[in-house]
């Protein structure tokens, strides 16, 4: 099969297509056909050498795809050969043939493209659990996501405004990403080369602060982020844009505000509670998909042997939404 091989890790640059075999199948699992595939941050990381795959899992980039399974393990039922789904996958995305486990594939929700579908899956699994389970985030609260034009963002600000109820507030860096942000749901988007964010929350929540906060940027962000919850408010932290260790953290508000500060990685999670989350989605949000109350939001598509391209464009951080790569296309 066709893949993108990264060699040893570092620039975006070192990534090519090579020529390997396809995975075999272990219990559980499925083997997909893969027509497209999602790009997300951590394949930006785990090729730059810092984000290595779990023990187990495919040194080939990639933790989403679409495509049709060809092969089932003897012991999977849900999944047949030549359904249409969309996955996500411990690795192993940017190769013509990827195996997940048959409990982590979701349908492709009606009225929604193959390459549509690519896009889904590892950001809302990630949303999903961090922003629902972990942040409780119900209806009549308020919620804050930095990063709002990213995949991530624009998963978060759907989620809480459509299937919470929440009042939505989000930071980006343009008038752009604030405007699309906007159309996407999001009730105030926050400039942040020339807004105060801070005090604009202080503004907006009549000095009260947000219930649920979700950060993927941290460094100065976290103790902004603790002074800006209201009281029993919950921070969530996915990610690390800036530095996880911070030398001038007060723990002080924690105790006072009675807040809640977690956080969660999705990939080294166990079959089990992936596949959980996976029940979840077909339940709660894939019905709304298809009703078209939730939209997914494609930025560019780049064909799989220009995966580099595709990093590049990820690292510059100039896209709004998702960048996928054609599988198909030679």
């Amino acid at each position: 099969m066709r893949y993108i091989d990264h060699g040893q890790g570092g620039p975006a640059s070192v990534m090519k297509p090579a020529i390997g075999p396809q995975p075999t199948l272990k219990s559980g699992e499925v083997l997909i056909e893969v027509q497209y595939a999602g790009v997300n941050r951590p394949d930006v990381l785990q090729r730059s050498g810092s984000y290595p795959p779990p023990a187990g899992a495919s040194p080939i980039l990639g933790l989403e795809v679409a495509g049709r399974i060809v092969e089932v393990a003897p012991d999977v039922t849900q999944c047949k050969p030549g359904e249409v789904v969309c996955a996500l996958t411990p690795g192993g995305g940017y190769a013509e043939y990827c195996v997940t486990a048959a409990a982590h594939c979701l349908p492709v929700p009606k009225g929604l493209s193959v390459k549509e579908a690519a896009s889904l899956p590892e950001n809302w699994f990630t949303v999903y659990d961090n922003v629902m389970t972990r942040g409780r985030l119900k209806a009549g609260e308020t919620f804050l996501v930095h990063g709002g034009s990213s995949g991530i963002g624009l998963a978060a600000i759907q989620l809480a405004k459509v299937l919470a109820g929440a009042t939505v507030y989000t930071t980006v860096g343009n008038a752009e990403k604030a405007e699309y942000c906007r159309k996407m749901g999001a009730d105030v988007a926050l400039n942040y080369h020339d807004q105060d964010w801070p005090a604009e929350i202080a503004k907006l929540t009549n000095k009260r602060g947000v219930d649920v906060i979700l950060d993927m940027v941290a460094g100065d962000y976290v103790m902004k982020n603790v002074r800006s919850l209201a009281l029993e408010g919950r921070l969530v932290q996915i990610a690390f844009l800036k530095e996880s260790k911070l030398a001038d953290f007060d723990a002080m508000p924690i105790m006072l505000k009675r807040l809640t500060f977690t956080g969660s990685t999705l990939r080294p999670r166990t079959v089990e509670q992936k596949a959980a989350i996976a029940a979840a989605l077909a339940r709660d949000v894939w019905p709304l998909f298809e009703s078209g109350q939730l939209k997914s939001y494609l930025y560019r598509t780049f064909p799989l042997a220009e995966a580099s391209a595709a990093h590049a464009l990820m690292e510059s951080s100039t896209h709004i939404g998702k960048i996928v790569l054609d599988v198909r296309e030679q």
